[in-house]
Order: structure tokens, then C-alpha cells, then sequence
């Protein structure tokens, strides 16, 4: 295969920033996505296609096109006692707890605590990178065909925001 083409599988390194120039990410081993899939961003794979191996592509992305605008609706306070008693900031948790004040938040949502006080925890709902231009250089190490299974599950398991929050530790502990 001499360039992308969608759907096919690219093998890609980066250097991620916030749009003021402070580094957020480097990805330094290369890492296969599914063009034509649920793994990249719209914006980065427009930007990928037709480039050949070796390709060395800046892309900025507003925060509509990457993670969103930061939505203060997605913060909320709980009460401590719904919550194991080992928690840390940083801590992230699929959903809300049962016995939840804000019930009416988003069932299907990531939140991370951002703060513990004795008598409640704020979780935040938002993407880290919500409300955050970036600007990634990325460069093309492979590319080769997908498989139809890779075609068929619209993804190499290796989404560009699992690999961005793979150095985020995940929770320990399940609210559910």
C-alpha cells in the first residue's frame, strides 16, 4: 500500500500540545489505528489520507474538533460517604454512584474526582482535554490493509483517546 486509503490500518507516532505550546503527550512507540474507523479523530484522518509513509503532518485542532467545549453541566458534588474509602484525585469512575444527588447526570459518563473534601467529592464529566486547542505533529510509520475483522469491529483497539488516557491509572474501585 504507497498511501492511506480509507479503510486501512496506519501505524503512527506524535508529539501532542495545548495550542499555547505546553506538551500534553508523546507517543514514542508506533501505534496501529483504523483509518475508516472509530480510532482517529475526523480532522486527523482527513489529514492522513493520501499520505504516503514517512509523512510528517501538523495538524491543529480546534476544541469542537477534538474533545469538545468543557461543559461546566458535567461537574457535580456528591456526598463522600457513596464512595469507597480509598479515593484519590484523579480517580475516574464509570458513572455515578448509586444513592447519587445528581441523578439526572449522564449514566454512560466517565467522571473523575478533581477534589475530596470530609463531606463531598466533585466529579467532573469532561474529557481532561475538554475545551483545550491542540496541535499534534504526527508522523506515518506504516501503513497496510485491514483485515475484515478490523474493518468489521471499526477499530484496531487502539482509539486515539484510549492511547491519549492510557497514562491516566484507572479506577480501581467500580460504582456499579
Amino acid at each position: 500500500m504507497q498511501s492511506i486509503q480509507s479503510p486501512c490500518v496506519v501505524s503512527l507516532t506524535w508529539t501532542l500540545h495545548d495550542a499555547q505550546g505546553e506538551l500534553i503527550d508523546v507517543l514514542e512507540e508506533p501505534t496501529e489505528f483504523l483509518v475508516g474507523g472509530d480510532d482517529l479523530l475526523a480532522k486527523v484522518e482527513e489529514a492522513l489520507l493520501e499520505q504516503p509513509v514517512g509523512a510528517e503532518l501538523p495538524i491543529a485542532l480546534q476544541p469542537e474538533e477534538a474533545f469538545g467545549d468543557y461543559r461546566p453541566e458535567l461537574v457535580c458534588f456528591e456526598a463522600r460517604t457513596l464512595f469507597p474509602p480509598q479515593i484519590d484525585v484523579g480517580m475516574r469512575f464509570e458513572g455515578l454512584p448509586e444513592g447519587a444527588a445528581t441523578p439526572d447526570m449522564p449514566a454512560d459518563t466517565v467522571y473523575a474526582i478533581t477534589e475530596i473534601y470530609p463531606e463531598h467529592v466533585v466529579l467532573d464529566g469532561n474529557h481532561p482535554l475538554a475545551g483545550i486547542g491542540l496541535r499534534m505533529l504526527v508522523q506515518v510509520r506504516a501503513v497496510r490493509e485491514a483485515s475484515p475483522e478490523e474493518i468489521a469491529a471499526r477499530s484496531v483497539g487502539n482509539g486515539l483517546v484510549q492511547v491519549l488516557e492510557s497514562g491516566v491509572p484507572p479506577s480501581d474501585a467500580t460504582l456499579h
